[in-house]
């Protein structure tokens, strides 16, 4: 029973894809036939997957006319955040990289989870923590807590209230401990990590900023614990943050 459920999400997912997509950008809106046709759906399923669709944003009604709906866009402005962010993270990816030698990471925060969106493999040959898409506990990493670190209170306050999971005995799950570590790197204490996502990594981490003055990202380098240095790289990645944070800040002036 929970297979054919699934197979019939998936079914209405294709579906409402093809819906979507039947629109290009010389459309000034469809009728509900021509959508269909487009489509190559029935009238009936498009109609009511339409209702939907509108109903969620994601399409819009002009009396018989059906458009692309506002939540269309606002995702597509989600994505080209990461995207811009990606592109002038990696130049600055590449020499942190072979200045140190290790793995280095790009990440932003969705709740309390980190998603990965750009990595590169440093000489050492170490395995990558995360790869790209990769996703990490922004209470268990570098990465995470730089970010987490910046943000409002209530923000924190949401993450700390929630079951942190102990990824290793050496993973910080006290909220108060944690909170200590946050308050402490807002400071200018490095966002550091020692065996908490995995039992043989270490990373260093800084936040990046964007021209808003807000804390959009966080890059960082990893290594294998036993050989890694915190003192000596952190100085590293901070350069490297700040670097970015001007490049961000250049193409804003550029784009302006």
């Amino acid at each position: 029973m929970a297979a054919e459920s699934l197979t019939d999400s998936v079914g209405v997912l294709d579906r409402m894809t093809a819906i979507l997509e039947a629109f290009d950008e010389d459309d000034r809106g469809l009728g509900l036939s021509e959508l269909a046709v487009r489509a190559g759906l029935p009238k009936s399923t498009v109609s009511r997957l339409v209702a939907t669709l509108v109903r969620q944003r994601y399409l819009e009604r002009d009396g018989r006319r059906i458009h692309l709906g506002l939540r269309l866009f606002e995702l597509g402005q989600l994505a080209e955040q990461p995207r811009e962010l990606r592109i002038a993270a990696l130049p600055v990816m590449a020499e942190l990289r072979n200045r140190t030698g290790e793995n280095a990471h790009l990440a932003i925060r969705d709740g309390a989870e980190m998603i990965c969106i750009a990595a590169m493999r440093g000489r050492s040959g170490t395995s990558l923590a995360v790869r790209t898409g990769g996703r990490l506990a922004v209470h268990a990493t570098a990465l995470g807590k730089a970010v987490l670190a910046y943000a409002a209170p209530d923000d924190v306050a949401g993450v700390l209230t929630t079951r942190l999971t102990a990824f290793t005995p050496a993973t910080v799950v006290d909220p108060s401990r944690l909170r200590q570590q946050l308050e402490a790197i807002r400071s200018g204490a490095p966002a550091v990590e020692v065996r908490e996502s995995a039992a043989d990594v270490c990373a260093v981490a800084s936040p990046v900023v964007a021209p808003s003055g807000a804390v959009v990202a966080a890059i960082s380098v990893s290594g294998t614990a036993d050989a890694f240095d915190l003192d000596l790289w952190s100085g590293a990645v901070d350069a490297a943050a700040l670097a970015l944070s001007h490049r961000l800040a250049q193409s804003s002036r550029d784009s302006g």
